[in-house]
């Protein structure tokens, strides 16, 4: 394990910001890992994985640990489920082909998100009506204080929408090192109804999906939106969709009645941050480096140099102007990094 110095953290992160780490290492093994842990000389240290969720806006003066832990395993499987171990460094959409090529299904919907397996429990990744938690077994993270392994099943994950015990109480006290997913084997249950899937069914002439189709279904909406990190800067979704109550939902249907929504409970309604922040005007805008990508509002870009403050402002405006507009207040979904 080597200990370098003053590198840019660009490549490490998907926004393409070229803050730099005093210090970084790369950790490919669990006695690395706790070893570098255990080192006093830096006291202080930040841990990254795929970097495909945060937003960095300087440099970081800690240690850098990066995540890089490779491996797959089954843990145990019957004739209808398999429990499918992974190791957090494997990249989330290359660890889904994978699984789709053995034919387990389950996480189909979630393709071609971008960042590593050990990062998706902390925010409970989602897409196109599934969600992470919805297959998640268990996971194990090492406690950085005592260098322990914990296992934690799913109710002691506490997942909420893009939310989850890690991004709380659990904060800066864990590094999630696998997880571990229960996938069907046959009788795979298909989820065709959210977003547009089932239009990209039809129009590729597909009437009995298999779960590789919703897989190609997925990534070919997910291609027309979303702009490939290593072409264009971005962290996928930046905002999440708001959820407001019942009452909020009826005054703001009344004045916006085109407006899209999905119904989360008697009294909570889901409103697409995307839309609010293009009837505001910002889709497809450039603030110099910094932006909001063409195609899905929800995007904001990189666009060659752009520095994680730049981003960041334009963030704050965008707030700014939808709670002015409609009422309703978005939040970051990405981690900023101050």
């Amino acid at each position: 394990m080597t200990i370098q110095q003053n590198i840019s953290l660009k490549k490490y992160n998907t926004f393409g910001i070229s803050a730099k780490a005093r210090f970084l290492c790369e950790i490919n093994n669990l006695n690395d890992l706790a070893e570098v842990l255990r080192m006093d000389e830096y006291p202080e240290k930040f841990i990254i994985s795929g970097g495909s969720n945060m937003l960095i806006t300087q440099d970081i003066a800690a240690l850098v640990i990066h995540i890089n832990l490779k491996g797959k395993e089954i843990i145990s499987e019957t004739e209808d489920h398999v429990i499918l171990k992974v190791m957090a460094g494997e990249n989330w959409h290359q660890m889904i082909l994978w699984a789709l090529e053995q034919n387990y299904g389950g996480l189909e919907n979630m393709s071609l998100i971008p960042g590593n397996t050990g990062t998706a429990p902390i925010q409970n990744i989602g897409a196109y009506g599934v969600e992470l938690k919805d297959t998640f077994e268990s996971c194990e993270a090492m406690e950085i204080a005592t260098q322990q392994i914990k296992n934690f099943t799913k109710e002691d994950c506490q997942f909420g929408y893009r939310d989850s015990y890690f991004k709380n109480k659990g904060k800066e006290k864990y590094i999630i090192t696998s997880v571990s997913f229960k996938l069907s084997k046959r009788n795979h249950s298909l989820n065709t109804s959210y977003g547009a899937i089932e239009q990209a069914l039809e129009e590729g002439g597909i009437a009995q999906p298999t779960i590789k189709d919703i897989s190609n279904a997925v990534i070919k909406i997910r291609q027309s939106k979303l702009p490939d990190p290593a072409v264009l800067g971005n962290s996928g979704s930046f905002f999440k969709n708001p959820v407001i109550s019942k009452l909020e939902f009826d005054i703001f249907s009344k004045k916006n009645p085109e407006a899209p929504f999905y119904k989360v409970s008697e009294n909570a309604y889901k409103i697409p941050a995307g839309w609010l922040i293009e009837q505001c005007g910002f889709k497809g805008k450039r603030f110099g480096d910094a932006g909001v990508h063409k195609n899905q509002a929800l995007v904001l870009v990189n666009y060659d140099n752009a520095s994680g403050r730049e981003i960041l402002e334009l963030a704050h405006k965008i707030i700014a102007v939808v709670q002015d507009k409609f009422g309703i207040q978005i939040t970051p979904e990405v981690n900023i990094i101050k």
